[in-house]
């Protein structure tokens, strides 16, 4: 199972996600409420795969990926957002996230997705 940081600003999607991920057999090794926060926190806690919500105070999820993947560009970013506009999935995809869930977020759309970035991931690592 993965080690996981969520990023998001709001404390009850904070703890949804927590609870999914935790039940799934993820860790939750780090919590980030902003854009500055994740990128600190990716540094100190060094997951497997963040959660990155896209609007948050101060810097925002599209920016946060973007300084992630520089410092690590084989990072797997999942981006879960209420924002459903072509262009902000777009643009998270072209900045390195792996993947795009909407909110609101259910086990259900959740977890297989987590699971597949995962997969992928290992199977990337393994080839090389």
């Amino acid at each position: 199972m993965a080690r996981i940081l969520i990023v998001d600003d709001s404390l009850m999607m904070r703890k949804t996600l927590r609870n999914f991920l935790e039940k799934a057999g993820h860790e939750i090794v780090g919590e980030a409420l902003n854009g500055e926060q994740a990128i600190l926190s990716y540094s100190k806690c060094q997951p497997e795969l963040v959660t990155m919500d896209i609007t948050m105070p101060g810097l925002g999820g599209i920016e946060a990926i973007r300084r992630i993947i520089q410092v690590d560009p084989a990072a797997n970013i999942v981006v879960v957002s209420s924002l459903g506009q072509k262009h902000i999935i777009f643009d998270a995809i072209q900045n390195g996230a792996k993947n795009f869930i909407l909110k609101p977020i259910t086990e259900q759309k959740l977890i297989p997705v987590i699971d597949l970035v995962m997969e992928y991931s290992s199977v990337a690592a393994s080839s090389n």
